[in-house]
């Protein structure tokens, strides 16, 4: 299983905008094959930033999620007004949190 997670910063103005544009990409992308997870949420609304949580299959699924339609035509329209720091582990050992 892969998890994808961290920030994107947009400017305050674009915040709402951007939100309603995730929230739409998330909702598609958690009906896809290989899709656990896939959420967003609001982390500083005065900030403009958002976390991300999504988890995968397996890296077929997250590559064939990078290259869906959606995917592409939403990184395309954002990518010159928002920054992302968000990262992807490899999770091998998974169990209950209250597990040892």
């Amino acid at each position: 299983m892969l998890i994808v997670t961290g920030h994107i910063h947009v400017e305050p103005s674009d915040r709402d905008e951007f939100t309603a544009d995730i929230q739409a990409l998330a909702r598609s992308s958690g009906q896809r094959d290989g899709n656990l997870f896939y959420a967003v949420a609001v982390d500083d609304r005065g900030a403009g930033r958002l976390l991300v949580v999504e988890r995968w299959r397996d890296q077929a699924s997250l590559t064939a999620h990078l290259h869906e339609p959606d995917t592409r035509e939403f990184v395309m329209r954002w990518q010159g007004r928002m920054r992302a720091d968000i990262r992807k582990y490899d999770a091998s050992n998974e169990r209950p949190l209250m597990e040892g």
